[in-house]
């Protein structure tokens, strides 16, 4: 059961480019907002759409295929954990961030 504490699967469309950042001690982080939607039908039975964005961050050779094969609109399944941290901007006001960490990807439908 340890396995399924802290454990977040997702599938949906990538709403951006991926930004990459490439950090002096070598290593490379991703990041990029993943939309998921939920339907269901209204009390008048007309078909409703509920679109969540999640902050996601990928690492090391996660983030080399997202570079490589990610892009806008891209439809993908990541698997990974929660995180959460704050950190006050630049009027002072604290901001607080949850994102995923994906630990693996699966690219969804066609590749570039």
């Amino acid at each position: 059961m340890s396995t399924l504490k802290n454990k977040v699967q997702l599938i949906g469309n990538v709403g951006q480019e991926p930004i990459v950042t490439n950090l002096e001690n070598g290593k490379k982080v991703v990041r990029l907002s993943l939309a998921t939607n939920e339907n269901y039908k209204n009390s008048n039975g007309e078909k409703q759409t509920n679109t969540n964005w999640h902050n996601i961050v990928a690492w090391g050779k996660t983030a080399d295929i997202i570079e490589k094969y990610v892009s806008k609109g891209k439809e993908i399944a990541i698997d990974g954990k929660l995180t959460s941290h704050s950190y006050e901007d630049k009027e002072g006001v604290k901001r607080y961030v949850t994102e995923v960490i994906v630990n693996e990807i699966l690219l969804l439908g066609n590749t570039k």
